[in-house]
């Protein structure tokens, strides 16, 4: 088991440090720590917890002084709003029900249990996200693009305006917690008196209850309904990919805090090239007299243009021109800047000949300069091993 740091050097603060000084400490590490900051990340989760429980026995002047003159074992037994951080053991629902003493009654932050991390009697729900599929082509998908789409999700009661209330009247404080959010229970235990805290079961954590709910949302603050949303696809985006909208997802209830829209992007097959990351695949076909003698060809982009490329003579089958800069932008500048389109030359074999064509080529034929070389034999037939390996 690891050993435990000095909660002043946990905070970073003098052991004269004041009360203010020990709450600001605490909230500056809490935002760099806190987990919606650092999703799945378990060194930041540690060291939430970590000061979570310094500020715990720091904040409170009967812990402050057991700790000053005995150190951790001074809080053995000593009772605490979280069972005793002293004694060990508290999750992170007990770190966020002090939120509303240390961020002023909302921790700004959200995604935890439903609710967008409010603070004691200061609950906020969040509503849930929402999944959609776009398919982009090829173009689309070097430019970007916005797409519009009707979305059926929970929108905000017109009636209520999303308390829940009916009209003309409002909610009160919950006479089980008190406004606090939470019902405290003590239990003596051999560690001394223990302390635990849950949700209040009947306001389930707002800290008030709705007398008369409103009849069109049922005292949600939430009805059905459907918007249209506008979703920005960026350029360079790939198959399987997923777009986050923030804020467009079904509404919380109670004007809680909106879900978000995942968007998982497919991508249409494309009759004209092929994709490789961020380079563009294009298969030239090139006649036998231009292989042989040189020339410039016209080649299309996925900008909808030609641009024309040099063939120099004599181009072998399997020969790879490079146009850099020519294909797909990385996603919002992450990656390689521009990828290149990758021109595969091929050259055309007619099946069927007339007697003119039949009797030039059988005089091409006795030609040396048309029967090749070993040595080109050999480059050519190494060019289509390594094409399907």
């Amino acid at each position: 088991m690891a050993q435990k740091r000095d909660y002043y050097e946990v905070l970073g603060v003098s052991k004269n440090a004041s009360e203010d000084e020990i709450k600001k400490a605490y909230r500056k590490i809490a935002i760099k720590y806190h987990p919606d900051r650092n999703p799945d990340n378990k060194e930041a989760e540690e060291k939430f917890k970590e000061a979570a429980e310094a500020y715990d026995v720091l904040h409170d002047p009967q812990k402050r002084q057991q700790y000053d003159q005995f150190g951790f074992e001074g809080l053995n037994g000593m009772g605490g709003g979280f069972g005793g951080f002293g004694g060990g053991g508290f999750s992170m629902d007990d770190i966020f029900s002090m939120f509303g003493d240390v961020f002023g009654g909302h921790s700004g932050f959200g995604g935890f249990g439903g609710f967008g991390g409010g603070g004691r009697g200061q609950a906020q729900y969040r509503g849930s996200d929402l999944r959609l599929k776009v398919r982009l082509n090829l173009q689309e998908v070097a430019t970007g693009v916005t797409k519009k789409f009707k979305v059926k999700k929970d929108v905000t009661c017109e009636d209520c305006h999303g308390s829940g209330a009916a009209n003309g009247s409002s909610s009160e404080t919950c006479p089980k917690c008190h406004g606090s959010g939470v019902v405290v229970k003590t239990v003596r235990t051999m560690l001394g008196m223990m302390q635990t805290q849950t949700e209040c079961p009947e306001c389930h954590g707002e800290g008030t209850v709705i007398k008369n709910k409103c009849h069109a949302c049922g005292g949600t603050g939430i009805v059905k309904g459907e918007e249209v949303v506008e979703i920005k696809i960026p350029a360079g985006v790939a198959e399987g990919m997923v777009v986050n909208v923030p804020g467009k997802g079904n509404a919380g209830m109670h004007n809680g805090v909106n879900g978000n829209i995942q968007v998982f992007i497919e991508e249409e097959p494309n009759d004209t090239f092929i994709r490789d990351g961020q380079d563009i695949i294009y298969n030239l076909l090139l006649d036998f007299p231009t292989a042989a003698l040189g020339g410039e060809v016209e080649i299309p982009t996925i900008e909808g243009t030609k641009v024309k490329i040099r063939i120099e003579p004599g181009t072998q089958p399997g020969k790879s021109l490079r146009l850099r800069g020519k294909g797909l932008p990385a996603v919002q500048g992450y990656g390689n800047g521009q990828g290149d389109l990758i021109v595969n030359i091929s050259v055309y074999v007619p099946k069927e000949l007339s007697r003119s064509e039949k009797e030039m080529l059988e005089q091409l034929r006795e030609s040396d300069n048309f029967k090749g070389d070993t040595q080109t034999k050999k480059s050519i037939f190494e060019r289509f091993k390594n094409y399907f390996n």
